[in-house]
């Protein structure tokens, strides 16, 4: 290397050395500048380089004595270096004051590192001098790669957990699988997810958002954003959010790069929380039906030896691909052939998807169709699965006079017609086709109590579950009132309808706002008829039985369509599904963290204005315009900062017919779907320009970018 380089080189590295020793010894003190931390995240870019070189170099050092041959290119090759482990330092020095690395794993990695560049650089001027033997280059060189050595292992287990180098070794050799009557949900579930996928980035040592995952104490407590999950509520749970994100938003979880979430771990996580999230509950304390317990029950080892069956195991690659939003395919257990399917979503539900399990037809031996708009006819569908033990047809639209299809099925022990229109007349007539029958649940039936106890002395083998009397039992509460209208949405008026699944409730609403009591509220009858946007805040109510929680149901009243709709500037690219014609489609989107862009009803901006025009063929006269919103403001989807309305009779020539400043959520405020509506003095219009402008937050104070909230609409409502 040329002399003056070399020079120039040596003055560097004894600048860098004076310069890590002031970061080091002011290090509390100091705070990274915006413009500088990327070149603290290059760290893990340029670390390699050094390793290498300074391996090679210590080696070369312990054998140099009396080998001159390549004592010049030794030096050149410890002088780079050192240097770049210099500069590796600096960066990684840089980088430990972000948020999210702490602990005593971050300390290793940091004194390994600098250790490494103070003894190569100390070996460097050393080497030179006259009292530096052989047995001190050899203990030098043995230093610096104890240093490398031990630096690598504390960056690995920062950047990939603990036990990274040898985990493959210790997961061969593991204990046997946790028998299922042993394994509890989040310990032997939940948490090895966290394990495998997250933990890396949220332990004590790199705790990423302030967020621990290595615990139940760290989980419940949540991270800088706030808690992690709302128990019974995956859908606005923001360990589910982050998971469903698109995979290039920077909130996506696990980050980009980072091994993904399977769809069988992201329904673990789903189910986890919507049963409450508990963290003692054992897998086999579920109930029976439970959708988690199905999924989890393939992951453990049977309570007992596994039953017996003359067909074998299905492909799991045909099981997976059964899999999806509305049907779920499991094993019983892992060394099981037998199958539980699940099928969900009445609104989803078609025939065909029973049609659909046709590959797996022989291992089929649980079938849950419960609440779904199952009709007699399809139960001949049903006939095939010849080893089904199981069936829950609950809450179907059954009649019972299809029952005859299924008396093939030899081996059927359990049958589940609760709330269902079954007669005591089609019972009796062929119940006595069903051999190996055991038990039938025949709750909220027509059938009465005598008629029960008559089948079950004609039928002695098989016994009949009747289910829970409010009347005569200690009382439970009941669920809400559930929406029966086909759509909220109206143009003239609406008969309000409600359900509920028990018989004989009766349901009080109120319309103003207060909470419906069991004494003053009416009676929601046949003839509650609304004709302006009304919210209805609605509970059941039973002799025998506790009150409901009270459901709220928003009414929305819709005039005019536009016949033509075209945007102003482009929606963001993740909720742009349907385009501007989606504003005035009638789907009303949900807030679901099962669904990417929460159902795909969503529409959004963030980087610009909302801005459509919507023209009528033949003018009309308005006064209001709605626009349907999420808000939540956790993840900082708030309301419009302002709403504009502009008329005209042509496109160019519109005036401000309104203008609304939607109030703002309060801090932690719990996430609403709702309607904001801008009125004004009614005008006869051809054309009409809707503006909505998203919040504006100060510039990021790490990158000095300007930030706006998110905006989402889904129905726009022209009154």
């Amino acid at each position: 290397m040329n002399k003056r380089i070399i020079q120039i080189a040596e003055q560097a590295l004894f600048a860098i050395v004076i310069f890590v020793l002031v970061l080091l010894l002011f290090e509390d003190r100091i705070v990274v500048p915006v413009w500088l931390q990327p070149l603290g995240r290059m760290h893990p870019l340029l670390l390699h380089f050094p390793i290498v070189l300074l391996l090679l170099a210590m080696v070369m050092e312990v054998f140099r004595f009396g080998r001159n041959s390549y004592g010049e290119f030794l030096s050149s090759l410890l002088l780079v270096g050192t240097l770049s482990a210099g500069l590796t330092v600096i960066m990684g020095l840089f980088l430990s004051r972000e948020d999210g690395y702490t602990g005593s794993v971050l300390q290793w990695h940091k004194w390994t590192g600098v250790g490494i560049f103070f003894l190569s650089a100390l070996v460097y001027w050393a080497r030179k001098k006259a009292w530096y033997t052989t047995r001190i280059a050899q203990f030098g060189a043995l230093a610096t790669v104890v240093c490398l050595v031990g630096a690598g292992h504390y960056g690995a287990t920062l950047t990939h957990g603990d036990n990274f180098l040898f985990k493959p070794l210790s997961s061969n050799a593991q204990a046997e699988p946790v028998p299922l009557d042993q394994a509890v949900v989040f310990n032997d579930v939940i948490l090895p997810i966290f394990e495998q996928k997250c933990m890396s980035c949220h332990n004590p040592d790199k705790l990423k958002g302030q967020l621990s995952l290595v615990d139940a104490e760290s989980i419940r407590k949540g991270g800088k954003t706030g808690k992690l999950f709302v128990a019974g509520r995956p859908d606005i749970s923001l360990l589910l959010q982050r998971v469903h994100l698109s995979l290039d938003e920077k909130k996506h979880m696990p980050p980009s790069g980072k091994t993904q979430l399977t769809p069988q771990e992201i329904q673990l996580l789903t189910l986890w929380v919507k049963g409450r999230a508990e963290f003692d509950k054992r897998v086999v304390d579920l109930p029976p039906t439970d959708s988690l317990r199905f999924v989890a029950a393939s992951l453990f080892k049977p309570v007992q030896a596994v039953e017996e069956y003359d067909f074998e195991a299905p492909d799991e690659e045909v099981v997976k691909d059964l899999n999806n939003d509305y049907r779920t395919v499991a094993f019983l257990a892992r060394e099981s052939p037998a199958l539980a399917v699940n099928l969900y979503s009445r609104a989803a539900y078609n025939p065909e998807q029973l049609d659909e399990l046709s590959p797996v037809k022989e291992q089929i031996v649980s079938l849950s169709l419960n609440k779904l708009p199952v009709k007699d006819a399809d139960l001949k569908r049903v006939r095939p699965f010849e080893n089904l033990q199981k069936l829950d047809l609950n809450f179907t639209d059954i009649t019972g006079n299809g029952l005859a299809e299924l008396t093939s099925l030899k081996v059927l022990k359990t049958l589940a017609l609760s709330g269902t229109k079954v007669s005591f007349a089609d019972l009796q007539k062929q119940i006595g086709g069903f051999k190996n029958l055991k038990t039938v649940s025949l709750w909220n039936t027509a059938l009465t109590p005598a008629q029960i106890t008559q089948l079950q002395k004609a039928n002695a083998g098989i016994q009949f579950i009747s289910g829970f009397d409010g009347a005569a039992s200690k009382p439970i509460t009941l669920n809400p009132p559930q929406l029966k209208n086909p759509s909220p949405i109206f143009t003239e008026s609406i008969l309000v309808q409600l359900k509920h699944p028990i018989k004989g409730v009766q349901i009080r609403y109120t319309t103003d706002g207060t909470e419906p009591d069991s004494v003053n509220s009416p009676i929601l009858g046949n003839q509650t008829v609304i004709s302006q946007p009304t919210r209805v805040k609605a509970r059941a109510y039973k002799e025998g039985w506790f009150g409901s929680n009270t459901a709220t149901f928003d009414y929305y009243k819709s005039i005019h369509k536009p016949d033509s709709v075209n945007l102003l500037f482009p929606l963001n690219r993740v909720h742009q599904v349907g385009g501007a014609a989606a504003f005035f489609d009638g789907i009303l989107g949900t807030f679901s963290a099962n669904s990417p862009a929460w159902a795909n009803n969503w529409l959004g901006v963030r980087n610009n204005d909302l801005a459509l025009v919507s023209e009528f063929r033949k003018p009309v006269n308005v006064s209001s315009v709605a626009l349907r919103i999420m808000v939540e403001e956790e993840t900082n989807v708030l309301p419009p900062a302002t709403v504009e309305i502009w008329g005209g009779n042509s496109r160019d020539q519109m005036k401000l017919l309104g203008k609304l400043k939607p109030a703002q959520p309060a801090k932690r405020e719990f996430h609403e779907l709702k309607a904001i509506t801008c009125s004004f003095k009614p005008q006869t219009v051809s054309f009409l320009k809707i503006v909505a402008k998203p919040v504006a937050f100060p510039p990021d104070e790490k990158t000095g970018k300007p930030k706006s909230a998110l905006v989402l609409v889904d129905e726009i409502f022209i009154n």
